[in-house]
């Protein structure tokens, strides 16, 4: 495929990324709204966010048994054609039951969707444009989770909540008629193959019991509650016998022999690695904009936009390098970058100006759209092509395990630091010390009564307590970022320098 064809398809393969990736973070700002007006608690719509990643996590290690039995084509345009439908479903939704079970049906039917696509990019393109095809793929899967907050916050303040679905309808028939119109005698070999119905099973049960531990953990105090104690154990047990018969069968659901790969498993865990911290950043940052600076939905999620456009200019430009550099340079000098920007983050003070926020973000987008093109490429090498889907689903699924976790880590590390930081300013504090007591001078003066003056000092205790918890945070991230560095030079040099060499052989 050459030319305005190959672009066009090329977009709507990208689009299909860009809606899957985009719906894992769209609604978070809006469960205020949604359950609110479906007459739900704020935590009862968390399971709006819960049902669907543990559904789409359960069916992404599905993906390479899928696209082997029916065609990358075939299960890709299904899963795309599924998720539009099921998406529309979401925004009719009557009442907070109904719109579950629709997330459900769609994280389920957008397993196929990233992998797939990353796939057939990979395909269309001819071996020395590899890593452009790469660079394509990466900015969809990078911009998206940036886009979603502010998509999402912007649809709450302006639109109705359905419309966070709508929006899927359009771009989902699109790119289910392009790509069948364009691939449909492209399709790749088929065969019969069994079903691990053990492996499944075993998969729903300790990726379930995970998700919904990870999901449930912060708010049920973690494991002083029974409830997250016995799902801890399901999943602990439930992981150990799908990995015991994973390993064992003629045919299981996950291939799991792809970490005998080298390059595959050394640029594999720098990979899950990085992306949980950078998710782990994305939650925090906006979080900490809106409950304690005073940010609104829509303008914390427009500080995040640089990053984004950065990060769609430059990935073309490192998919140009990898022709010429070793990728492993490029990941290093990546993650470099990554870590610079949350130093940089560590160094905020609570009366930051705009600029002080933007700026990281920028280098934050040199980071990441080198990064994913640089790492995948390492990654890819020497991967069969037949086996490309697999190696791409086992990849997103982990990813997924570590966006989970560092969601789940990212705020209770951060509510307990403000607690310590809160303790720890208040034994330093006294309202018998002269600035103290020269501040509540002042506010008598503005006319506050002692109780309010005393409450307004409380919260700006609170507010410098969780800047210094954000600190903490993003001076960590610098140093785990660092530390990634050496990981990705126990990989080879990629077999070609820099064209993504999946078509090894």
């Amino acid at each position: 495929m050459q030319g305005g064809a190959l672009w066009v398809t090329a977009l709507a393969l990208a689009l299909g990324t860009f809606m899957q990736v985009l719906d894992t973070t769209v609604a978070n700002v809006s469960i205020p709204t949604i359950a609110g007006n479906l007459g739900a608690s704020t935590d009862q719509g968390t399971w709006v966010i819960t049902s669907f990643a543990v559904a789409n996590g359960i069916s992404v290690p599905l993906t390479g048994w899928l696209m082997m039995r029916f065609g990358i084509v075939r299960t890709f345009v299904v899963a795309v054609l599924a998720f539009t439908v099921t998406s529309l479903l979401c925004g009719l939704a009557w009442n907070l039951s109904s719109l579950v079970f629709f997330r459900v049906l769609q994280g389920a039917a957008s397993g196929p969707m990233v992998p797939g696509s990353q796939a057939l990019l990979l395909l269309l393109f001819p071996p020395a444009r590899k890593g452009l095809a790469l660079a394509l793929w990466s900015m969809t899967t990078l911009v998206a989770p940036i886009m979603g907050p502010m998509l999402g916050g912007w649809i709450s303040d302006n639109a109705t909540w359905p419309w966070i679905f709508y929006i899927n309808v359009p771009i989902g028939l699109f790119t289910v008629a392009v790509c069948w119109f364009q691939l449909r005698r492209r399709e790749t070999p088929t065969r019969k193959l069994p079903v691990d119905q053990v492996g499944i099973a075993l998969l729903v049960v300790w990726v379930g019991a995970l998700q919904i531990a990870l999901d449930k953990g912060k708010d049920e105090d973690w494991f002083s509650s029974p409830f997250i104690v016995v799902l801890s154990l399901i999943a602990v047990i439930g992981f150990a016998a799908w990995l015991i018969w994973e390993l064992t069968d003629k045919h299981p659901i996950v291939d799991l022999s792809l970490f005998k790969h080298r390059n595959f498993t050394f640029a594999l865990i720098p990979m899950t690695l990085g992306y949980a911290v950078f998710f782990g950043n994305v939650v925090i940052l906006p979080l900490w904009m809106q409950t304690q600076l005073g940010y609104t939905a829509t303008w914390a999620g427009l500080l995040a936009a640089p990053s984004g456009v950065v990060a769609v200019l430059v990935s073309p430009l490192a998919a140009r390098f990898l022709a010429k550099w070793d990728a492993r340079w490029l990941t290093a000098l990546a993650l470099a970058a990554f870590a610079g920007s949350y130093y940089m983050r560590a160094q905020l003070t609570a009366d930051a100006a705009v600029m002080d926020f933007v700026i990281p973000q920028l280098i934050q987008g040199i980071a990441m759209g080198t990064f994913f093109v640089a790492i995948l490429t390492i990654m890819l090498d020497g991967i069969e092509p037949p086996r490309v889907p697999a190696a791409s689903g086992l990849a997103i699924f982990l990813r997924t395990i570590a966006a989970s976790f560092a969601t789940s880590i990212t705020t209770t590390f951060w509510d307990r630091r403000e607690a310590f930081h809160q303790a720890h300013l208040a034994t330093g504090t006294s309202v018998y010390d002269a600035p103290m007591q020269e501040a509540l001078n002042q506010m008598h003066s503005l006319g506050m009564s002692d109780g309010a003056a005393l409450t307004a000092l409380n919260q700006q205790m609170v507010g410098q307590a969780y800047l210094l918890s954000s600190l903490d945070y993003f001076w960590i991230s610098s140093w785990l970022t660092l530390f990634m560095i050496a990981l990705v030079w126990l990989a080879r040099r990629p077999a070609t320098a820099g064209t993504a060499h999946v078509a090894a052989d």
